[in-house]
């Protein structure tokens, strides 16, 4: 018995058999089995041979391997096809992780992205690839949770200067355009819509605002590029000064210090990934940098004080950051909802100390830190007492700060308040 062939994965255009080469055309002509979406079958109905089993793959994605190895097992010829570069956010990629590599053979096309940029003429070397082409997301409202379809594109309009974004029919050019203004971008991003690429009926808008754009309906299928119009920022990540802080007013403001903020920082050994639990967020200062120090990471922040959740919120906007969850309740009501954290500070209890270190401690992942701020004797002897009790191992850093004073043509030194840094590793596994 002879070796199976392998599979062929073609990447197709909306231009049908106009846009493959001889090769590519002739695998699919002498097909036994060919596989594609119900669009795609009927766009090359003419090049499928009479005898051939067509099969549907929408909803079924995870049905094809096993299509393919029944084919293989028959020595019959199979063909999927695929829209553009099989390999660039399509199945093949899918499939080459679920069969032998050698049951494969990928033939690509040009992407519809290279399209849409050579139809713009823009280039595309350093170009951010996202894909929001999955199903309905909803729309995006600022701090939504990274669970949310279109976080990861959220995330990549903070990093990236040029986006190429394949989208689907309810995940649209408008939404995108509506989740800019959503984030305060709405004047940092032009866009492009190429719709029906390869068609009679192509059309590309080259130069929208996202303003015009989230008020328009575009045609499906459809990929959208965006742009940076004005300069991406580059705002420090850590040691902020507690002036670049709404805080709450007359008041001195509930705000962690920066002397002691750079310490409980460095001491929740953050990574760029990290989950961050911030429980008593008042303005929110050590989330906020948290976020930014964990650019691919989340920070989910709870506040009981109605007055500090909204200077909070309004931080969090001056803040530009999109990894940033800010939710208005009393700990630990909610964080069952949370995902597991890398590091968890604590600036506020609410009087649910004990229980909330328990809860800390079970929820962090190995190697994990928790880190209190305490200003009161009491405080401080509750948190040491529950961590003794649980077992676990910590360490205390009594932080007093004087910051230099005028006083007539000279300066003196004014002592900051005495804080407590309370800190407990969860072991590593």
């Amino acid at each position: 018995m002879t070796d199976p062939q392998p599979c062929r994965v073609i990447g197709v255009l909306d231009d049908g058999a106009a846009s493959l080469g001889a090769t590519a055309l002739a695998h699919l002509r002498r097909a036994d089995l060919v596989i594609g979406g119900a669009r795609t079958l009927a766009l090359f109905d003419d090049d499928i041979a009479p005898a051939a089993v067509r099969r549907d793959l929408t909803g079924q994605l995870g049905a094809v391997p096993g299509w393919i190895r029944g084919a293989r097992d028959a020595q019959q010829r199979s063909v999927v096809l695929a829209t553009g570069d099989p390999l660039c956010h399509g199945i093949a990629s899918y499939l080459a992780t679920h069969l032998c590599i050698e049951a494969i053979e990928v033939l690509p096309n040009v992407s519809t992205l290279q399209l849409a940029c050579a139809r713009v003429g823009l280039a595309w070397q350093d170009a951010k690839i996202v894909s929001i082409h999955a199903k309905d997301a909803g729309e995006w409202v600022q701090g939504a949770a990274p669970s949310h379809g279109l976080y990861a594109l959220a995330q990549a309009l903070r990093r990236h200067d040029r986006l190429a974004v394949l989208t689907s029919p309810d995940n649209t050019p408008d939404r995108i355009a509506r989740l800019l203004l959503a984030e305060g971008q709405g004047d940092d991003f032009h866009l492009a819509v190429a719709e029906r690429l390869c068609t009679a009926d192509e059309r590309v808008l080259a130069d929208l605002s996202p303003a015009e754009a989230a008020q328009q309906r575009f045609a499906d299928p459809n990929v959208v590029l965006l742009w940076r119009v004005r300069a991406r920022p580059n705002p420090v990540r850590f040691g902020l000064a507690d002036a670049g802080y709404e805080q709450r007013q007359p008041d001195k403001g509930l705000i962690t210090k920066q002397e002691v903020r750079a310490v409980s920082l460095a001491r929740l050994q953050l990574r760029a990934d990290s989950i961050v639990w911030d429980i008593g967020a008042g303005s929110g200062s050590v989330g906020l940098e948290a976020a930014r120090l964990c650019p691919q990471g989340h920070v989910w922040a709870i506040e009981k004080n109605d007055g500090d959740v909204e200077i909070a919120r309004r931080n969090v906007q001056a803040f530009g950051v999109s990894n940033h969850t800010l939710v208005h309740g009393k700990a630990p009501e909610g964080l069952q909802d949370w995902s597991d954290p890398d590091a968890v500070f604590i600036g506020g209890s609410g009087g649910e100390l004990a229980e909330l270190v328990a809860l800390c401690l079970r929820r962090l992942r190995p190697g994990g830190w928790l880190v209190m701020n305490f200003v009161t004797i009491e405080n401080l002897g509750s948190a040491t007492s529950a961590l003794a009790g649980l077992g676990a191992e910590w360490d205390v850093v009594m932080l007093q700060a004087a910051r230099s004073k005028p006083i007539l043509h000279m300066h003196r030194m004014a002592a900051e308040n005495p804080v407590w840094i309370v800190c407990a590793q969860k072991e590593a596994a």
